[in-house]
């Protein structure tokens, strides 16, 4: 791996974690601010709401700014907003700390893709963009399931103060190893957003909102679900995590590997039809220990393996307009992940149970897939008017 694409990898992890963390630590925080748990998933929320705003926000003010510039002052705030998080004494405080430390994650996602695109090798965009993203699985292979361990073993807390202190280092690396780039082309405010006034744009968005918002219905409850319908203690957590991680692993390794080979909007497509299914499947076999645990590691193999062609595919349509471009898939992801802890809630706060969750998330990816369906056709239309016109 290149030393650029490693340090982006670096801050994908810290980002990981702390976006990731929350749902392993969700009982002991909400025990220990004396609130309840479809109320703590708020936190989720939060983070989500956070990113959706930075992202923009990023575009309003630092368009016009180096590439390398932008990163480091992302991972500053990204800093401040955790070391903060840790020091947190009450529910409002942490609601603000949450979104403070989400509004760096999706500019740095769309930063980082455009530089990992620049730097990638001939043919091979979608593995780069994997690459970076691969730091945000690795966060969920160890570094989420050892902040659970460490929520169990000493407090909830720890895990924001490892992160702000691995900020620092995330720093230093992008300071050192991502070389000097210039500036997107400014093609002013009104520019930055051409590129929504066609319909494929808008397609990938919501294609991405609803397959995230789908999986994060299921997964901001997965704690609870694996301990009450599972039956699985709350040591045994850390081993779930861990899968889970594994299963992001896998999927963004594929997803970055048949997006190059295969076509984007494929993968996406097809990679709904599987999360579709294993949601569904969660939701009438979670009792099933086994079971539930496999169908986990394909959830959350499938929640990673759009990531890469879901950026790509956008930065693909936004020519021109990358920043903003970058900006709007990652404000669809965590739509999603806001729109999927809400929706996720409601039937448990109905009193339903910890199993109803991965249904509402089956019928929200349901509207993911119509959605890159549909952009599929479109491309399919543009292709035949395309050769329609040379001939």
């Amino acid at each position: 791996m290149k030393k650029s694409l490693l340090a982006l990898a670096s801050g994908t992890l810290g980002l990981g974690i702390a976006e990731f963390v929350m749902m392993g630590i969700l009982p002991a925080v909400a025990s220990d601010l004396h609130i309840s748990i479809p109320r703590a998933g708020h936190f989720v929320s939060a983070y989500a709401l956070g990113v959706c705003c930075g992202a923009p926000l990023l575009v309003l003010i630092a368009r016009s700014r180096p590439l390398k510039q932008i990163l480091l002052g992302l991972i500053a705030v990204y800093v401040c907003g955790n070391m903060c998080a840790s020091l947190s004494t009450s529910y409002g405080m942490l609601l603000l700390m949450r979104f403070i430390s989400g509004l760096p994650h999706g500019a740095f996602f769309g930063v980082g893709s455009i530089v990992a695109e620049q730097l990638a090798d001939k043919g091979k965009t979608s593995q780069a963009v994997s690459m970076m993203i691969s730091g945000m699985t690795i966060a969920n292979l160890f570094g989420v399931p050892f902040g659970t361990m460490f929520c169990s073993m000493f407090s909830w807390r720890l895990p924001f103060l490892f992160n702000g202190m691995w900020g620092v280092l995330v720093f230093c690396l992008i300071w050192k190893w991502i070389p000097s780039l210039p500036a997107l082309p400014d093609s002013g405010l009104k520019g930055q957003f051409r590129f929504l006034k066609y319909l494929s744009p808008w397609l990938i968005i919501l294609a991405t909102m609803f397959g995230n918002g789908g999986v994060f219905c299921w997964f901001s409850y997965i704690t609870p679900q694996m301990m009450t319908e599972g039956g699985f203690s709350q040591n045994s957590m850390v081993f779930i995590m861990m899968l889970a991680g594994l299963g992001m692993t896998v999927g963004n390794w594929l997803g970055g590997k048949c997006g190059d080979a295969y076509g984007l909007a494929p993968v996406i497509r097809v990679t709904h039809i599987c999360l579709i299914v294993a949601l569904f499947g969660t939701f009438f076999f979670v009792h099933l220990s086994w079971l539930s645990v496999l169908l986990m590691f394909v959830c959350t193999a499938g929640l990673f393996a759009v990531s890469s062609p879901q950026q790509l595919l956008l930065l693909q349509n936004s020519r021109g307009s990358e920043m903003m471009g970058a900006a709007c898939v990652q404000v669809a992801f965590n739509l999603g992940n806001a729109l999927g802890a809400y929706l996720g809630g409601l039937p448990i706060e109905a009193g339903w149970g910890y199993r109803y969750p991965s249904l509402v998330g089956a019928c929200v990816v349901l509207f993911g897939l119509v959605s890159v369906s549909l952009y599929i056709r479109e491309e399919h239309k543009r292709c035949r008017r395309g050769i329609a016109v040379a001939g």
